[in-house]
């Protein structure tokens, strides 16, 4: 891990970090991507992730750059309230276990 990755995680913790909110129509998700530490390093890598989503057949592509704290990941808008929870909560909770 490099001291720019160090710097990153310290922000993320803070809720300082930017990162790069990807929507999609279809499928219906919202992808977070980061952390970084500037909104300029968030924003020069998103179009590589956007390549990925088109390259998926992913349609309805909107893209922000955002500083938050997501918790997860990847949003499937289309699942219910209960298993977006659950993911949720495993997610959040699995480094706590281990």
């Amino acid at each position: 891990m490099n001291i720019q990755d160090i710097w990153s995680s310290a922000l993320h913790l803070m809720g300082q970090a930017w990162w790069v909110e990807i929507t999609t129509a279809r499928p219906h998700c919202t992808y977070y991507f980061g952390p970084f530490a500037t909104a300029v390093e968030a924003d020069e890598a998103k179009a590589g992730y956007v390549e990925d989503l088109e390259s998926e057949s992913a349609q309805g592509i909107q893209v922000a750059i955002k500083r938050c704290k997501p918790v997860q990941m990847t949003i499937e808008h289309d699942r219910t309230a209960a298993e977006n929870y659950e993911t949720i909560v495993k997610t959040s909770m699995s480094g706590q276990f281990s």
